[in-house]
């Protein structure tokens, strides 16, 4: 009977010892392998590069060659007013037209009265082709139309009063700039306006 207990304890022995050698099995180790890759920075690849888009390129003004002396010719500013002379100090005033037209490569003319000192501007220009109709526009909201400096649709004309009366004609590819504290009324730029039209090249 004891000989039997004592197999029995080491039976049971033996069971409870296998039992606490597998509870010992040893964890599986994590996976070193990461499941994502990060780039450069620590942002995450979002595949190819996406291009900026090139601004659209401005059409170019076409330079105007003549001279003041063929805009508005000696003769036609004597039959205009005896004593108006060229104003060999002129410059356009920054955030002018007439400052745009000498930007775009236009001529930009000045003549003064020698008696009451009035100035006249006149300037022509070929804008880029495709700023004509935002200038037309423009003209026509801010001054009324003029049919006598020509028959539209082939000659715009504009005329707005104030301090210096401004005057705004386009012909072809052509625009036309003039003022002065001598334009009350659009007739009083008429002369001066009908030669310059008459100087300009065909279109």
């Amino acid at each position: 009977m004891q000989q039997l207990t004592a197999r029995t304890l080491a039976a049971l022995a033996i069971a409870a010892a296998a039992v606490a050698l597998v509870g010992c099995t040893p964890a599986a180790k994590p996976d070193s392998t990461p499941s994502t890759s990060a780039t450069a920075g620590g942002g995450t690849s979002t595949g190819s590069p996406v291009a900026t888009p090139s601004p659209t390129p401005t059409m170019p003004p076409t330079p105007v060659t003549l001279t003041c002396d063929q805009v508005v010719t000696a003769d036609q500013l004597y039959a205009y007013n005896p004593n108006f002379a060229a104003d060999p100090g002129y410059a356009p005033k920054a955030g002018s037209l007439e400052k745009k037209i000498g930007d775009w490569k236009g001529v930009t003319c000045a003549w003064q009265n020698q008696t009451s000192g009035d100035v006249v501007q006149i300037a022509v220009a070929q804008p880029p082709a495709d700023q004509l109709e935002s200038l037309k526009n423009a003209a026509i909201t801010a001054a009324q139309p003029v049919p006598t400096y020509g028959t539209p649709p082939q000659v715009e004309g504009y005329f707005k009063a104030g301090d210096a009366g401004q005057v705004q004609i386009f012909r072809g590819p052509f625009w036309i700039v003039a003022e002065s504290s001598a334009f009350f009324e659009p007739g009083d730029a008429a002369p001066l306006m009908q030669s310059v039209l008459g100087n300009l090249p065909a279109n």
